[in-house]
């Protein structure tokens, strides 16, 4: 049986302009949530070994570094800094995704409508799998940002969350060597599923 769903040694994380000044500008979600889904993100990464390429846009003049709490859990990944809304059209962040060797992307970032839909559909173009995780994006509107991810899909990405793409990376719980890094992100950023797997160790083993 063919095995469709993701693995960790297939996948790249692009993360676009995840930037404070665009931040400020969605309204398609709750930005503490989205900050939260982000950092939950970038935590799956790095515990299953995902290469990250990290872009930013008008670090200098608008849009801000960065934010803090990514780059605590990014620690060595150096955004590369570039002009175009469309990152594939970067020349850097084409030769940096290039490098990894693997041809299944991971994209999330904002705004949805351009810094994240325009890559999107560049990388699908030059027949690269596209996974966007969904919840980890934000648009100027609920509208604008469900659009966006319409025609993402229409040209043939896949939609995902970042609970559903730690869980398919993962797999088995019986895999130790990522059970606990993947517990732990579940527990602070999983809300009520992550209470239960709390509540689950505090009954198996009290303290």
């Amino acid at each position: 049986m063919a095995d469709i769903l993701l693995q960790p040694g297939d996948c790249t994380l692009l993360l676009v302009d995840e930037q404070a000044g665009l931040a400020f500008g969605v309204g398609s979600a709750d930005r503490q949530l989205l900050r939260s889904n982000g950092i939950a993100l970038a935590r799956t990464a790095v515990a299953f070994g995902l290469p990250v390429v990290a872009s930013t846009s008008a670090s200098k003049v608008f849009s801000g570094p960065m934010m803090p709490a990514l780059r605590e859990v990014l620690n060595g990944v150096v955004p590369i800094e570039r002009r175009s809304m469309n990152s594939w059209e970067d020349e850097a962040v084409r030769a940096a995704v290039a490098s990894t060797g693997r041809r299944r992307l991971l994209v999330a970032g904002l705004l949805t409508e351009a810094c994240v839909s325009f890559p999107v559909l560049s990388a699908l173009a030059d027949g690269y799998g596209v996974s966007v995780v969904a919840d980890c994006c934000g648009g100027l509107t609920p509208e604008s940002h469900d659009l966006a991810l319409r025609r993402m899909e229409s040209a043939g990405a896949a939609m995902t969350s970042w609970l559903q793409l730690l869980l398919e990376l993962q797999r088995d719980w019986t895999r130790r060597e990522t059970y606990e890094a993947a517990r732990s992100i579940v527990v602070d950023h999983g809300g009520g599923y992550g209470i239960g797997l709390a509540y689950a160790r505090d009954m198996i083993r009290p303290a």
